[in-house]
């Protein structure tokens, strides 16, 4: 039997000494000139950075709306199948939002875990439990949970207090301490915190000292990566033990634009991976 998602999560973060994610999120407009604008191309682009980045991640995070849109699922499949057989020991996770219940969260489980053999798949919490349980059917597999994300409308909601419940904690909070309580039946549940709100991420950590987070926003997003670290990182104050998983996608897939685009993706993962490790 394989690791399950947290484990696998360990093993990466070991074996690469590494506490970045790359994002796929693959634009052919954005592609190098031999294969700019066809989404023909998508899989060899993402397959691409992947062997150029394979040894220095903890997480590889394909968006399946960058291939969905240019009807490139069979393309993901294939990637997906590419990263298990060149970094075998590296997760997969689907960053997918999905958020639905009943018979259509069966569905959307399968897609995630069956059909793209995803070993965690980001969702949305919004409509309640019975929206996340048929993807704990899955007891191997990761759930990460939007907490409090990097955008700035996510206060339209996220920040928002809940009146009805003691202590009036903001909706993030309420969430995240669902995530570390009596949601996380499997103990794969992790949450997404953006890299812009550290002080937030250390109040989410406080609250969830257990669960993985997922945190992107470094990179062309503006999040500081040292102030990631030390918010979310493992060996603070308190004794805390889930990952921290720090996502990088346009700063690394762009990084070059000619037929060296691999190469130069790789020495900014390299330095995304050292700018981390050293904050930790």
């Amino acid at each position: 039997m394989g690791l399950n998602f947290v484990d696998k999560l360990r093993t990466a973060e070991r074996r690469n000494r590494s506490l970045l994610c790359v994002g796929l999120d693959p634009e052919p407009s954005r592609f190098p000139a031999d294969l700019a604008g066809d989404p023909r191309r998508i899989y060899d682009f993402c397959a691409a950075i992947v062997d150029a980045t394979a040894d220095l991640v903890i997480a590889f995070k394909p968006q399946i709306a960058y291939f969905a849109a240019h009807r490139a699922e069979d393309q993901l499949e294939r990637l997906v199948a590419h990263i298990r057989q060149r970094a075998p020991d590296v997760p997969v996770i689907l960053d997918a939002k999905r958020g639905d219940i009943g018979s259509t969260a069966e569905q959307y489980a399968k897609e995630a875990f069956e059909r793209y053999a995803a070993d965690a798949v980001t969702l949305s919490p919004f409509m309640g439990f019975d929206s996340i349980e048929p993807y704990l059917r899955y007891p191997d597999k990761g759930v990460i949970l939007l907490c409090r994300t990097s955008n700035p409308g996510g206060d339209d909601f996220q920040f928002q207090r809940l009146a009805e419940v003691d202590g009036q904690p903001r909706l993030f909070e309420h969430i995240a301490a669902l995530a570390q309580g009596p949601w996380n039946r499997t103990g794969q549940l992790g949450l997404v915190v953006g890299a812009t709100y550290p002080s937030e991420i250390a109040r989410v950590r406080e609250l969830a000292p257990t669960v993985p987070l997922l945190i992107p926003g470094i990179g062309a997003q503006g999040g500081d990566a040292r102030a990631t670290v030390a918010a979310g990182w493992r060996g603070g104050p308190g004794g805390t033990t889930g990952p921290i998983v720090v996502s990088s996608s346009r700063a690394v897939l762009y990084a070059g634009q000619d037929a060296g685009f691999a190469q130069a993706a790789r020495q900014v993962a390299l330095a995304t991976r050292e700018l981390l490790s050293v904050a930790c």
